[in-house]
């Protein structure tokens, strides 16, 4: 069994824990899940935002399986932790949602900077949330996505900070990742993009920033999050920030040059 497939039946069956450095090798993915009134609104913002939300799998409305993901791949209970919305507003946070399903849901699964960080590690490249395992820091921004029907807000940011030097190779490693949100969208200067507190992230856990080093930002799937609660959606289901959908296709695949 592949290690994608033996670390979602473990999700399955109740283990929580983030899956930055689970199964390594296999693409993770931000979850969302819409109304099937509402999905061709989303399928539109995605397209004018490619950079924080890349679609690398969507399923038929109401079907729980995306078979090009993982032929065992069950939506409703392969992710440790989900959050279910109602109008703009997280209530509930359960490990499973088969309560929740509905024969109208569409599930759309976007790229994940947890992949590109093989890369980098490959390159001996620190991931400091990975060093000390706590979930990636992530901050929403005064960046505006482009509208798409109801689906409008800022952008979240995934970030890890790096020597300079390392910066510079970050940017030429993730280029070659346009599936999983590609070069960053920003470095250094955290006000520029309307971060108040580095130390305060809006999603995930703080991480130390040594004084030789700038912290660098990616664009995050995080993002539709952020846009849910700001236009009110009346019903979704996301992954809870940090813990993903591990898929069992290869991160090398994704790689474009």
């Amino acid at each position: 069994m592949l290690p994608s497939a033996v670390a979602r039946r473990g999700y399955r069956a109740g283990k929580y824990g983030s899956t930055a450095g689970v199964a390594p090798g296999f693409v993770q993915g931000n979850l969302v899940i819409l109304p099937q009134s509402q999905a061709a609104d989303f399928h539109r913002f995605c397209q004018l935002n490619p950079k924080p939300c890349p679609i690398i799998g969507m399923s038929d409305p109401g079907d729980p399986r995306i078979p090009s993901l993982g032929l065992d791949l069950d939506i409703r209970t392969d992710i440790p932790q989900y959050v279910v919305w109602k109008d703009g507003e997280a209530i509930d946070r359960p490990a499973e949602v088969m309560k929740y399903w509905r024969d109208d849901l569409v599930s759309f699964v976007i790229g994940c900077s947890y992949s590109f960080e093989e890369a980098m590690m490959a390159d001996d490249l620190p991931i400091r949330h990975i060093e000390q395992d706590v979930l990636v820091p992530m901050y929403r921004t005064n960046i505006a996505c482009q509208p798409a029907g109801p689906f409008a807000g800022p952008m979240v940011v995934s970030m890890r900070p790096l020597k300079p030097r390392d910066a510079i190779r970050a940017v030429q490693i993730t280029s070659r990742f346009p599936a999983v949100h590609g070069a960053p969208v920003h470095l250094g200067l955290p006000h520029s993009i309307g971060i108040a507190d580095i130390n305060k992230p809006d999603y995930g856990d703080a991480v130390h920033i040594n004084d030789d080093e700038i912290p660098v930002f990616w664009a995050c799937g995080v993002t539709p999050q952020s846009v849910i609660a700001a236009a009110r959606v009346p019903f979704a289901i996301t992954h809870a920030p940090g813990v993903m959908l591990i898929t069992d296709l290869k991160n090398k695949h994704l790689a474009v040059l």
